[in-house]
């Protein structure tokens, strides 16, 4: 089982900027997302400062978020790189058949990407991803460059925390009514 250690801080920031923007969205009736618990096992635990130190996962985790937006499914994870370079290690082949299956369910799967060095988050819709991850499959690059992504995917920050997927998401869906037509 894999363990859990320092690595459980990484992207907080992140993290916790997705989720001040789902709480957000949810006052305002748009949408309601929730983050979805890794299952770990405590091995380690400080007690004077009732924290755990040690543990291992459960599971395999699914993706970092699910919910609905206005009656559309959708589920996604958050990421961010320090580079202009998103190293596909980052997305688990148990993740990338989850969200091939909620896309099978009528669902909408992405990725929230951010690139620190840049601060600049864009949303990756998941027939981006596939594309990628079925080019490493075939021997390419086990990555992909910021500027291989869509522009027009960039997400707009505002107020420095709210991180408003919700207009990609919309241009997103416009795209694959496109696709059917």
């Amino acid at each position: 089982m894999p363990s859990w250690n320092s690595r459980g801080l990484r992207g907080s920031m992140l993290e916790e900027a997705v989720n001040f923007t789902n709480d957000r969205y949810r006052r305002d009736h748009l949408a309601l997302v929730q983050k979805i618990p890794t299952p770990i096992t405590p091995i380690e635990i400080d007690k004077q400062n009732r924290h755990i130190t040690l543990a291992y996962f459960e599971q395999k985790s699914t993706v970092d978020y699910i919910g609905t937006v206005q009656g559309i499914p959708i589920c996604f994870d958050a990421k961010e790189c320090a580079t202009e370079r998103f190293t596909l290690q980052n997305i688990h082949e148990h993740q990338m058949e989850y969200m091939e299956e909620f896309e099978r369910q009528q669902g909408v799967s992405f990725l929230i990407v951010y690139f620190r060095n840049v601060d600049i988050y864009y949303y990756v819709p998941f027939r981006d991803i596939k594309r990628f991850w079925d080019r490493s499959l075939q021997g390419g690059r086990k990555s992909f460059l910021r500027n291989e992504l869509d522009q027009s995917y960039q997400i707009k920050m505002t107020n420095q925390v709210f991180i408003h997927y919700l207009e990609q998401l919309n241009h997103d869906l416009a795209e694959r009514e496109e696709e059917t037509i």
